[in-house]
């Protein structure tokens, strides 16, 4: 993903969000009613002590301005440490050895293994707070009935198009397909469609075509959520989906390469040589750069076929288990984060849609891309949170692989479907 660094504006904001929200208070929610006391805002100013923040590289400048605003308040010292590789693995490592952080960022869907790993505590909202947020936003944090995370930015992929070459948004994939290779037959383009697979697929860009195709990944459980005990890549939707995968890979229409990875997908779209791009938020800075003009919709689905639902990301803050400032984590987390001002100067620093609906209609009007983002994923499925979705990743990927090359696809999906029941002990 590219991430654009943060500005001198948007420092400037984050230390006045801030202040707005400072103090060891609760915070008023989006809508700006009280907040009601919760058990988190109990960490007495001046108290003393140490908060240890981890954030991935393109969040820890950022922050800072506003983790130091909350240790002033709190008269405390707060820590943001760059983790840069690894970064659940890191904090899974570091939390059982009594060495992580009192707050993780990270992807909502780490939840089920750190959950599993004893790694992270329910984050205390209240009604009105849980309000704010977006449905899908809240849906993507909860965990077994519990709220895990506080939930900041919401991501999903859409079909970026270039409108100089193609003026109107494909209906179908078939479509789609269509005025790709007569742009490529006319020489106007290089590509029918950037989206990624390199030598290893990329389940995350291809699953809204893997869906309309009739392909899933699991079953559902009596309470709807994802059961790990019903792994359906070999189902027949799904081999049927490979099939589908198969027909638009490298000898069938041409649109899925190994050749595209996620390196060079989105440069080839930005410098023209593509018309149709599938991609998030992240690769707009890119595309403006290559001065492209474009337009955003959803990934259309087969003609006759299942929903293109793509993935929902939602991007939040943990409360480490095992931190030694719970407290201040809580609060921080819970009455700091989930404030507009902070919400909106986090989407300044890194131009995701917010996860907090009051900042999402402000952003709105000053940026077009962040509702459109968010109406093409409007029915996405939140990736599942689950332990077990650790274990479809390279098995997909690797029947990904196989079909666009021309591989067989009840083959490619069988073998799938045994490496995953393996690795589940299903």
């Amino acid at each position: 993903m590219r991430i654009r660094a943060l500005g001198v504006a948007a420092l400037a904001t984050l230390a006045f969000a801030a202040t707005a929200c400072g103090g060891s208070s609760p915070q008023a929610p989006a809508d700006g009613t009280a907040a009601p006391s919760s058990p988190a805002s109990s960490a007495p100013a001046g108290a003393g002590g140490t908060l240890v923040i981890w954030a991935d590289p393109s969040r820890v400048e950022p922050l800072k301005p506003f983790a130091e605003q909350f240790g002033t308040e709190n008269g405390v010292t707060v820590e943001v440490k760059e983790i840069s590789k690894d970064n659940q693995t890191t904090f899974l490592t570091a939390s059982q050895q009594g060495s992580g952080p009192d707050i993780m960022i990270g992807a909502h869907d780490w939840i089920g293994n750190l959950v599993q790993n004893g790694a992270i505590d329910p984050v205390t909202l209240t009604e009105e707070q849980k309000a704010a947020f977006s449905p899908k936003a809240i849906q993507a944090v909860t965990f077994d009935g519990q709220i895990y995370g506080a939930p900041y930015a919401v991501e999903n992929i859409a079909l970026i198009r270039n409108t100089d070459l193609a003026p109107d948004a494909p209906a179908t994939i078939e479509d789609m397909i269509a005025k790709g290779k007569a742009l490529k037959k006319d020489g106007k383009v290089k590509e029918v469609l950037c989206l990624p697979v390199g030598q290893k697929g990329d389940a995350f860009h291809v699953y809204p075509i893997f869906a309309s195709g009739g392909g899933a990944l699991f079953g559902t459980t009596a309470s709807g959520d994802p059961d790990p005990k019903q792994v359906l890549l070999g189902s027949e939707g799904s081999v049927k989906a490979f099939g589908k995968l198969k027909d638009l890979g490298e000898k069938g229409e041409g649109a899925l390469r190994t050749s595209l990875t996620n390196e060079n997908y989105i440069p080839t779209f930005a410098s023209g040589k593509c018309a149709f791009l599938v991609s998030g938020p992240w690769a707009i800075s890119e595309i403006k750069k290559g001065g492209v003009t474009y337009d955003i919709s959803a990934v259309p689905p087969f003609e006759g076929g299942q929903p293109a639902t793509p993935f929902v990301g939602v991007q939040s803050f943990f409360v480490a288990s095992k931190g030694k400032s719970k407290a201040l984590a809580q609060e921080f987390v819970a009455n700091y984060v989930t404030s507009k001002d902070v919400a909106k100067a986090l989407y300044e620093a890194d131009p995701r849609p917010p996860a907090l609906t009051a900042a999402l209609e402000e952003v709105q009007a000053s940026d077009p891309d962040a509702a459109k983002f968010m109406e093409a994923g409007k029915d996405g499925l939140p990736m599942p949170a689950i332990p077990a979705m650790a274990a479809i990743w390279e098995p997909f990927g690797i029947a990904e692989t196989a079909v666009v090359k021309g591989g067989d696809a009840a083959k490619a999906a069988a073998s799938a479907q045994k490496a995953i029941d393996g690795a589940l002990k299903n």
